[in-house]
């Protein structure tokens, strides 16, 4: 009977163990892939990807290989995760937002942006990135996990930046900055099924993000300090600006909105405005469905706080803030940094595996 007690014991303090809460792979741009262990909230390893800027960061359903997209070496890197074999697969100029879906790589490129990533080590501003008026239309690779390279590209915008797909996968939606549109494409033949003018709203679309019921997209606009809400039939709703503050007096936050996601549940919307030079970034709340502002994240002395992440069990946000070479640790529900992780080389994108929401991904 002793014996039996003891086992059972045994098997009630394994069963009553904190799950594992996973790992966050976040790129730098003057680095590799940097490795966040979230049960213990530290750097567990780096991962070199052998190739130079990466920025845009996607991780496979499965979680075998992480695939980074490097604007200087105009490529995707597919990293075996445990064995850290790296295979480079050609995609076009300045490869920039990844997202993986359905054993497929969709990467936004940027022919007419003449802006060239600086020298390891040299300063360098995002918005000398973007300073060209070439009107080439950009291309969005699609690169085939199976086969291991590009299988087709479909014809978007000037410069594209984000990248959503439809809550019923039939369409792709896709953010082009220097032409202030966003184009809807059809999925499986990658034609434009309609142009949605941002101009009148606003200046340089960047993230776009659908909410987890389907019924609503938004998009940020940088130069404008606003976002747009679209319907589900994608049609005009409202123009929210970031840089009203909840708290009367302070207009140093807000400012150029980049990443954007839901909450797991939609009851919310994040924004992470990055700040621009000279100015703070934040990560600013709304309602998920009035688009109100019910509250901010001043990150304080983080700077250009672009990407950002849930953790899989939903209890964190994880803030990658580049210009000030460091992830915040943000509590979900009372908005309190927890923790500020030192991630050197101009941390970029952040994403997690198990997947999780966030300005990058979407869980399975």
């Amino acid at each position: 009977m002793k014996y039996v007690k003891l086992i059972f014991l045994v098997i009630l303090l394994v069963g009553c163990g904190e799950a594992d809460r996973g790992k966050a792979f976040i790129t730098s741009q003057e680095g590799g892939i940097t490795v966040i262990d979230l049960n213990s909230m530290e750097v567990a390893e780096q991962i070199d990807v052998g190739a130079g800027y990466p920025r845009g960061i996607g991780v496979t359903d499965d979680g075998k290989h992480l695939i980074t997209a490097n604007k200087a070496d105009a490529n995707l890197s597919k990293i075996n995760y445990d064995t850290k074999e790296v295979e480079n697969i050609d995609v076009g100029i300045n490869p920039e937002f990844v997202r993986v879906y359905k054993n497929q790589v969709f990467v936004s490129t940027e022919p007419s942006s003449t802006g060239k990533p600086p020298a390891k080590g040299e300063m360098h501003h995002e918005e000398d990135d973007d300073d060209d008026d070439d009107r080439t239309p950009a291309k969005v690779a699609v690169v085939d996990l199976n086969q291991n390279k590009k299988v087709r590209e479909i014809t978007a915008g000037p410069e594209t930046e984000g990248i959503e797909f439809s809550e019923d996968g039939s369409k792709i939606i896709v953010t082009n900055e220097a032409d202030n549109t966003i184009t809807i494409h059809d999925f499986n033949s990658g034609d434009i099924v309609r142009t949605i003018d941002a101009g009148p709203y606003g200046l340089r679309p960047r993230g776009i993000k659908v909410s987890p019921n389907g019924q609503f997209y938004v998009a940020t606009l940088e130069f404008s300090n606003n976002f747009i809400v679209l319907d589900k039939n994608f049609d005009y709703v409202k123009t929210v600006n970031t840089q009203h503050d909840v708290d009367e007096g302070d207009m140093h936050t807000g400012n150029s909105p980049y990443g954007v996601s839901f909450s797991p549940s939609g009851d919310k919307l994040f924004v992470a405005a990055s700040g621009g030079r000279g100015n703070r970034s934040s990560l600013e709340v709304y309602d998920g469905k009035t688009f109100e502002k019910i509250n901010r994240v001043k990150t304080e002395e983080g700077r250009r706080c672009w990407h950002f992440t849930f953790t899989p069990d939903n209890k964190d946000i994880l803030l990658a803030c580049g210009r000030s070479d460091e992830v915040l640790v943000i509590d979900s529900e009372s908005l309190k940094i927890k923790k500020r992780i030192p991630v050197a080389g101009i941390p970029w994108g952040i994403v997690t595996y198990p997947k999780s929401i966030g300005s990058l991904d979407q869980p399975n």
